[in-house]
């Protein structure tokens, strides 16, 4: 099955970034545990059955025809090797556990949804009354009525075992069954709670079912209104907003007629606002809430997001679309730097007619990313940012001040000395060392200089007054390497300009807990190097792979001379004929291999890589020191060797729209990494 893939895949050009080729196999996995089903749409489309108050919404048109696509690629193959079925197996049995958790409010599980979709299958979260989540549940079941109402029964002797009351017929949703769940000891902890601003919300489960349809709610009028939209849709629906129509319309551009995509839209701030309203902290809250904090810098000028993920489009394995809704301020030009308000003029991301990689970056690579950046005016817009995160207004201009005036610092001139001399080409290049462990993974930032000798003197000027900076000459170079104690004598804080703060929120006093941000940043790049050469600043998670670029002088060395990357290159042309403001390659073996030892060890969560220690501040309980734990078991996944093949190449390109940013990415095959792999190697 897999050499005949090769050959249908033969010649073409194919790519994606690796988060999407992640989303891809978790979306495989998902649709993998439904059955088959005849698609016939029995209503609208889902988007002309929800209402405008949508904040986030995920829809599969055609479960069978996209189930079927995805098993045509390498990733739905890599789900039927019989060396993936003990992880599968247990992967099922992780997600219906998970699930029964998270689908337990609806009185569903996963298991539940395997036997009645006949068509289009839909969930949304809606705010029916401002700060009041709903979710709802909306399923075409043509050809399972029968199972339909079997499921109905089980969900209502699941929900009676609950100690659920069935509630009275109400006049205003006559045709819906309601439950009234009994009240979790979180929930009147919650209630009882100083934070609570207001008493949580009564949990209901509410049912009704319609003429080849399911719907599935915890709130009945919602439900009701749903139900009612069935048969003609609704006037004021989601597909009438005008964030939703400009995505879709980018999006779906050219789409096969009988493509069967996943589609998906938010919110982004309409849904974090909701959620933060429906779900109160039951502990006051500490630091900056960052939603407020990033509205009222204008970064709520973005007003959606949305997608499509198609699989086996006749051209390319996975095929992934997005588009982010931000249109310009009433009398801004589109492509202006001033387009937006406050801090949210950092994302301004100018088009460029050619974004190649870097020559020094190495033959071989995991991956790479070059962006267009106003690094200027993301500088310029920086200062009301930092003030509001803080909660003191004046700090950013005293950092800047202390960095230049104070007489045992650096005496630079940040924005003349640094900023200034920096161009607007980013680029990040991404590799690992074996054997594997939690430090293996490697990273290069590069930002473009226009000015290398003045850059070059200001790191200096930093770096000679930082006790944990050590000069490194290195071929010609001179790198500064942060000094590695942490073995040695226990953690030292530094009054330093810009530490780190607690927000004037918090209880403990913002003055004195600015000297961390240094102890913080340094567990991100615990092992960094610095240095100004071949026309960049260059900043790195490790010195052995700064060296390694530092030694890279181009040509056949380089990353830009492999097959498989020339294969990328002319299919992001394709996707993008006209300039854009990012691009990137990645190998997908090479990009998951560290995680995926980590993942099967059980210690992604010690992973000390950029991105492991994002992951898991994101997934902690966010207490300090504290150590988050492995959210899936993947103790029985395969030797990496034995799958590797499944994993091609991945790439990704964004242009700035009018009215947002445009994305798109595809998939190839192995057979380019096979293809490279037959060219002669330099020595």
């Amino acid at each position: 099955m897999y050499e005949n893939n090769s050959k249908r895949y033969k010649n073409r050009s194919w790519g994606i970034c690796r988060s999407r080729v992640c989303t891809a196999l978790v979306c495989g996995a998902l649709i993998h545990a439904f059955s088959s089903a005849a698609f016939a749409a029995s209503f609208p489309p889902s988007e002309k059955v929800f209402p405008t108050t949508t904040r986030a919404w995920l829809s599969i048109p055609d479960l069978e025809g996209l189930q079927k696509s995805f098993e045509r690629t390498h990733y739905g193959q890599l789900l039927q090797d019989p060396t993936m079925k003990p992880f599968i197996e247990s992967l099922r049995a992780q997600m219906r556990t998970a699930g029964k958790q998270r689908l337990e409010k609806l009185g569903l599980t996963l298991d539940d949804l395997e036997k009645i979709p006949g068509g289009e299958i839909a969930i949304a979260a809606i705010e029916p009354q401002p700060g009041v989540l709903a979710t709802v549940l909306l399923v075409d079941t043509t050809g399972h009525e029968a199972e339909t109402r079997e499921l109905i029964d089980t969900i209502s002797e699941r929900l009676v075992a609950r100690k659920a009351t069935l509630l009275g017929e109400n006049k205003l949703t006559p045709q819906v069954t309601t439950y009234l769940l009994p009240e979790r000891t979180e929930d009147a902890a919650s209630a009882n709670s100083p934070a609570a601003a207001v008493a949580p919300r009564k949990r209901q489960v509410a049912i009704a079912q319609g003429t080849s349809a399911l719907v599935v709610g915890d709130d009945p009028v919602t439900v009701a209104q749903v139900l009612g939209a069935l048969t003609k849709g609704r006037v004021d629906c989601l597909a009438t907003l005008q964030s939703f129509d400009a995505v879709g319309t980018q999006c779906c551009k050219d789409m096969p007629a009988r493509a069967a995509p996943l589609r998906w839209f938010i919110d982004p701030f309409g849904y974090a606002k909701l959620y933060q309203a429906a779900n109160p902290s039951r502990e006051k809250r500490k630091g900056p809430d960052y939603v407020a904090i990033l509205g009222r810098q204008g970064f709520d000028a973005i007003q959606g997001a949305g997608g499509i993920i198609l699989f086996d489009d006749g051209a390319h394995e996975i095929c992934y679309r997005s588009m982010v809704y931000a249109p310009p301020l009433e009398g801004r030009k589109p492509f202006a730097a001033d387009r937006f308000d406050r801090a949210a003029r950092m994302l301004h991301f100018p088009d460029s007619d050619t974004i190649d990689p870097p020559q020094w970056a190495p033959r071989k690579l995991a991956g790479w990313t070059a962006m267009q950046w106003d690094i200027q005016a993301a500088f310029a817009s920086a200062e009301s940012l930092v003030d509001d995160i803080v909660g003191e207004k004046g700090v950013f201009d005293d950092v800047i001040a202390s960095l230049k005036e104070d007489p045992d610092g650096p005496q630079i001139d940040v924005e003349k000395d640094l900023v200034a001399c920096l161009g607007k080409r980013m680029s990040i290049i991404s590799d690992y060392v074996t054997p594997i462990d939690t430090d293996s993974e490697r990273l290069v930032i590069a930002i473009e200089t226009i000015d290398a000798q003045r850059v070059s003197e200001t790191v200096a000027k930093s770096m000679a007054t930082d006790p944990d900076m050590k000069k490194v000459d290195f071929n010609g170079h001179v790198i500064w390497e942060l000094i590695d104690r942490s073995a040695a004598i226990p953690a030292l804080e530094i009054e330093t300009p810009g530490g780190s703060v607690i927000h004037a929120d918090a209880d403990t006093d913002t003055k004195q807990n600015r000297p961390k941000l240094r102890e913080r940043d340094e567990k991100l790049l615990p092992h960094s190097a610095v240095t100004v050469a071949k026309g960049h600043l260059l900043i790195a998670s490790h010195r052995d792979f700064l060296e390694k670029v530092l030694l890279t002088s181009g040509g056949e060395e380089s990353l830009a001379s492999t097959v498989d990357y020339e294969a990328m290159h002319k299919e992001l042309n394709l996707l993008f004929p006209g300039p854009t403001c990012m691009r990137s390659f990645g190998r997908v073996d090479e990009s998951i291999h560290p995680a995926y030892e980590m993942f099967r060890q059980g210690s992604m969560p010690k992973s000390k890589s950029l991105a492991g220690q994002l992951l898991n501040g994101i997934l902690g309980d966010g207490k300090e020191k504290s150590e988050r734990a492995q959210k899936i078991d993947g103790s029985k996944l395969p030797e990496f060797a034995s799958i590797e093949r499944y994993f091609g190449t991945i790439c990704m390109g964004m242009q700035s729209l009018p009215n947002g940013w445009y994305m798109a990415g595809v998939a190839l095959p192995k057979i380019q990494q096979e293809q490279e792999q037959k060219q002669p190697v330099p020595q």
